[in-house]
């Protein structure tokens, strides 16, 4: 039985896809877009599927693995970026193959709304030799989910469902399935699972005729014949259009005429099916976000085609982005990239965030401060401009005790420190070995974890120094002062950063000392339901004499108005009282 037209993000219809198609094990670790999938994966019942959170990507992807080769449908999922992380164990298990079907599921992010760059996990398919399916809706992410895992099986592959942002956080109508159970008994296969040199060079060959035997599928023919979604939409022949993904419903908008080749497995490409594409149409032309990946293997086939010559490599396409690229002009009311005068909004620390009184101190110190991936970032920001670097997850450490070991070598008599900042969950993504790499190796930088309680920036998931899992179930917290006394960090501070004048005073006593140190700026993230400061402050006129001091904190509740006189937004207030420490006149109060 199917429910009929169900609104759903793409990603819900991504964890509500792996429900039907009878997913036990799903491990992935939290990125925007992708964090929604596996949120709504927890949500259904523990009897039948197996969630976690991992402390990094590849360990999802380990999880996910192990899981299948038991004989369970398995999952993980994370953003572009985390596939990076991943990529060790995805290489090899392309070679090994699967038992129970296995799935990543990788949300790329085009104009770069939460992440570090615009990679293009296409290339991971083609480099991997995994498959690669693109949906273009929620109806899609459902359908091609299960078909990922038929796909699985039927040619003993790892899958990849790439998503965008645009497709992971768009809504659409769905039809709902029920669930089936898929099984398989686990049987000992040394030469399939076990990847040393002689039994991997016998895998690469199976793994060469399985990337055939898929581009046959997706032209139509083999065994499996029909399993992969591509198809033709002919219309008018004066213009084709070879297209995947969101930009599928662009195309459909901005050239409804034109006939398309719509691609559902965007690697393999099916060499066969674009060549009697393109022989139907006069011109040919290929809308796709970020990479040239299809025009370029259109190219290569010696077939003429534009892409590029046109469309940007740059953010995201969109119907007036096309429209403007291709006919040089857009409609009346649309916009093709121009400047619209709104107000500027750029991104800021919450009301109350902890992490504001210690970019605050950073700012002031003469110190060189190696950043990480978190809403920490925005210390690189107004009013604190407190970062030097901002690189990857767990980066900050490594790059810290690079830069510290590049002053000693080089003779830098300068007084500047290096000091790492680092979240708690990404500590536990990426930061231990590089602390151990800093003990080992006798660094002498000093390493502020800020443990807010939380994985703050892709929206309050837990991590493993929480002592809770994804279904809020009790279990074991890591100790983070135990954790670094193990790897030989024996000074370690555990400081409230919104008591500054000890934070201060903490972090000129470590990045004095000459050896490594830790700094635990421990105060819960104020957004979190358990943090209630009480009623809002208020600034007393009579006392205030209009110094700025409050306004060096970058609070958005604080606001100079155009008479100059400074207020407190009682609407955006936490009542954290960090500016009541600020104001020298104790103008500011509850």
């Amino acid at each position: 039985m199917k429910i009929s037209g169900k609104l759903l993000l793409g990603n819900e219809a991504v964890a509500q896809g792996a429900y039907e198609a009878g997913v036990s094990v799903v491990s992935s670790y939290p990125g925007t877009p992708s964090t929604e999938v596996t949120e709504n994966v927890a949500k259904y019942s523990a009897e039948e599927i197996y969630c976690e959170w991992a402390p990094n990507e590849k360990v999802a992807a380990e999880v996910a693995i192990g899981a299948s080769v038991a004989g369970s449908r398995a999952m993980c999922c994370m953003k572009h970026v985390g596939l990076n992380v991943a990529a060790d164990p995805l290489f090899t298990a392309a070679y090994t193959g699967v038992n129970g079907g296995l799935v990543f599921l990788v949300a790329d992010d085009p104009g770069m709304f939460s992440s570090q760059n615009e990679q293009d996990t296409r290339f991971y398919g083609l480099s991997s030799h995994v498959p690669v399916l693109e949906p273009s809706d929620s109806q899609e992410c459902l359908d091609y989910t299960k078909l990922a895992f038929d796909i699985s099986e039927a040619f003993d592959t790892p899958v990849i469902v790439r998503l965008t942002t645009r497709i992971a956080h768009q809504r659409s109508l769905v039809n709902i399935g029920e669930r089936v159970n898929h099984a398989k008994k686990y049987e000992k296969n040394i030469s399939k699972y076990v990847m040393m040199p002689a039994m991997a060079k016998g895998r690469h060959v199976f793994v060469e005729k399985r990337m055939a035997a898929l581009e046959a599928a997706a032209c139509g023919e083999g065994e499996f014949a029909g399993l992969v979604p591509n198809r033709i939409e002919m219309k008018d022949k004066k213009l084709g259009i070879v297209t995947s993904g969101v930009c599928y419903q662009y195309v459909r908008e901005v050239f409804p005429e034109a006939s398309v080749l719509k691609l559902g497995l965007v690697h393999p490409l099916p060499e066969k099916v674009i060549r009697e594409f393109a022989e139907q149409v006069e011109e040919l032309l290929v809308v796709e976000e970020l990479e040239p990946f299809i025009e370029t293997y259109i190219k290569k086939l010696g077939i003429k085609v534009e892409g590029k010559k046109y469309f940007t490599n740059l953010g995201e396409l969109g119907t007036a982005a096309i429209r403007k690229a291709y006919y040089g002009i857009a409609p009346d009311g649309e916009k093709a990239g121009e400047e619209v005068n709104v107000p500027a909004r750029p991104p800021v620390f919450c009301a109350g965030c902890p992490h504001r009184a210690v970019f605050y101190v950073l700012s002031n110190l003469k110190v060189r401060v190696c950043g990480d991936i978190g809403c920490y970032s925005l210390g690189a920001l107004d009013p604190y401009h407190a970062l030097d670097s901002v690189v990857c997850m767990g980066a900050s450490v490594s790059m810290a005790h690079g830069m510290q070991k590049a002053m000693e070598i080089n003779g830098d008599l300068t007084q500047d420190k290096v000091v790492a900042v680092i979240g708690d969950s990404t500590f536990m993504h990426s930061g231990i070995t590089s602390l151990v790499d800093v003990a080992y190796n006798k660094g002498v930088s000093t390493v502020i974890i800020l443990d807010n309680s939380i994985t703050g920036m892709t929206g309050h998931q837990q991590n493993p120094c929480m002592g809770y899992t994804i279904r809020n179930e009790k279990t074991v917290a890591v100790d983070l002062i135990k954790l670094c006394d193990a790897m030989g960090i024996t000074r370690v501070k555990v400081v409230d950063p919104f008591d500054m004048k000890k934070f201060r005073a903490t972090v000129l006593e470590e990045t004095q000392a000459d050896e490594p140190s830790v700094i635990i700026a421990q105060r819960p993230c104020a957004l979190l339901k358990t943090v209630n400061y009480g009623a809002p402050v208020k600034i007393d006129e009579g006392k205030c004499v209009k110094c700025g001091s409050c306004m060096r904190l970058g609070c958005p509740a604080i606001i100079k108005s155009a008479d100059g006189k400074y207020q407190i937004d009682a609407s955006q207030c936490a009542g954290c009282e960090l500016c009541v420490s600020m104001c020298p006149k104790g103008a500011i109060s509850k």
